[in-house]
This record gives C-alpha cells, sequence and structure tokens, in this order.
C-alpha cells in the first residue's frame, strides 16, 4: 500500500454483519470514483462474509464487462479458512501467492537474529521478542501458533476422525524432521492407528496448514513417487525447538531430575 502509486482501498470484515455482501460492492464503488482506471481493493478477513466468493465473482465480471481494471488482494491467515467459503469455483479469476515463514534476511533487518537464533527459533516474527525468555517462547510456540492450527485451522474446518493420531503424527513428523520414515513403521507402534492412507491424509492437512509436510522420493515416473516412503519436513525449524524439551522428557530418566540436556535451557 505504501509503495503503490494506484489509488488503494483497504476493509476489513472483521465488523460486517454475517451475511451482508452488498459490503463488498460498496467498497469497491468508492475505489471508481477515482479518475484512474487502475486500483487496488483489499478486503481482510472477507471468509467471514457469507456467501463472499459469489460477490467477488459478480463483481469481477462486472468490472471485466466494463473494462475496468481493479486489483483484488483478498489476505487470509489459513488457506484452509478460505476455502472453507468457496461457494463458487472462480475458475480463471485469481492467483494463490503462499507468503510462508519468515527467511533469514528478513528476521536479521527486523530482529538483528543471528544465524543460530533462526535456525534455533525459527520464522515467527511474532515470536521474536520473546526468545529471551525461552520458557515463555516454547509456550507462545505450543498454545499461539500449534495449537491453534491444529485445533481450528484443521479441526474445526476439516473432518478429522482421530484428532489425537493426527496430533501424534505432528509430533513423529517433527522428531524425525529430515530423515524416512514409513507410515507402517508408525503404525507398529501406536494403537488404535487405522491405516496408511489415514496418516497419508493427515500428514497433508498438516502441509496444508504450513506445519509438517512429507517430501517423496524423486522420480520421473510419478507411481513411483506416490509409492515412496516419505521424508518427513516441518516447514519450521521452530516448531523442532518448541517440542524438543517434551520430546526429551519422555527418553530422560527423570527419577533424580533432569538430564544435563534438558536443563540447558531449550
Amino acid at each position: 500500500m505504501e509503495s503503490t502509486n494506484l489509488p488503494v482501498h483497504f476493509a476489513s470484515a472483521d465488523l460486517v454483519s454475517t451475511g451482508q455482501s452488498g459490503w463488498i460492492e460498496a467498497a469497491r464503488i468508492k475505489l471508481h470514483q477515482s479518475e484512474q482506471n487502475d486500483a487496488v481493493l483489499i478486503i481482510d478477513e472477507i471468509r467471514k462474509i457469507g456467501n463472499w466468493s459469489e460477490a467477488v465473482k459478480k463483481e469481477w465480471d462486472s468490472d471485466t464487462a466494463k473494462q475496468k481494471s481493479l486489483k483484488v488482494i483478498l489476505p487470509g491467515s489459513s488457506r484452509l479458512l478460505l476455502q472453507q467459503g468457496l461457494t463458487e469455483s472462480l475458475a480463471g479469476r485469481f492467483e494463490s501467492i503462499c507468503i510462508g515463514h519468515w527467511s533469514y534476511r528478513e528476521m536479521k533487518e527486523a530482529f538483528d537474529y543471528t544465524p543460530d537464533q533462526h535456525v534455533w527459533f525459527g520464522g515467527y516474527p511474532g515470536a521474536a521478542s520473546l526468545i529471551h525468555d525461552k520458557s515463555r517462547w516454547r509456550r507462545y510456540m505450543t498454545d499461539a501458533l500449534i495449537e491453534t492450527s491444529i485445533s481450528k485451522d484443521i479441526l474445526m474446518l476439516t473432518r478429522v476422525d482421530k484428532p489425537a493420531l493426527m496430533k501424534r503424527l505432528f509430533e513423529i513428523g517433527c522428531s524425525y524432521s529430515g530423515r524416512i520414515l514409513s507410515f507402517t513403521k508408525i503404525l507398529s507402534q501406536l494403537q488404535d492407528a487405522g491405516n496408511t492412507t489415514t496418516l497419508a491424509h493427515y500428514l497433508r492437512l498438516l502441509d496444508t496448514a504450513g506445519l509438517l509436510c512429507g517430501l517423496e522420493r524423486y522420480s520421473p515416473e510419478l507411481v513411483r513417487r506416490r509409492a515412496s516412503i516419505p521424508k518427513f519436513q516441518v516447514h519450521n525449524t521452530a516448531l523442532i525447538s518448541a517440542q524438543l524439551h517434551f520430546i526429551l522428557l519422555r527418553i530422560c530418566n527423570l527419577s533424580n531430575g533432569l538430564c544435563t540436556i534438558c536443563s540447558s535451557g531449550f
């Protein structure tokens, strides 16, 4: 908004009553009052408006017919939340731009991160002010990011028959990040774990939420890639660091207190 010379109108759907899709048309009209033909309309949290995709399609088609060049940006914190409100396909009318975690360069410029800090604390700008209090940082990562992403972004929007299994898969995937682990081996360690198809589905949901993915072994043949054993990879190394304390607690002998690794503050 600061860098463009085009007229820009920013609006948030947080205060809009449910079902008032006409509010989108009112926001668009404000920009068309400008003398310039090009303009930018940004609508935040548009998913909160009922049938928002139908309203957007209607206005888009109207602008196209009138040769109006209106650039519309619809940001959202979760791809799953945006997809939930799609009653129209909007085929050919949008481009999806995924903004991932912050890179080392961005974290260094904003918070003066060192390479070691970026590797351990990851690219979460919201947690940057808490890195000097590791217990508080860990609680923030666990409660405000990990638990929220799983409970709100996935479980509330997608049918998951075994939520405990998906959470356990996430913990195991973080523990084995960067390593190859078959679903069959995971099933042998869990009770009532379902089947490999269930685990593969849950892994795709975790990938959509920006938490954990399974990398397929490269092969020019698609069938071999699909049948390969996945290599677990977290989207952000902070997800490993935040849970490392609990992972160590499971494997350490706590009869005489924490071991030297656990008591290191991490």
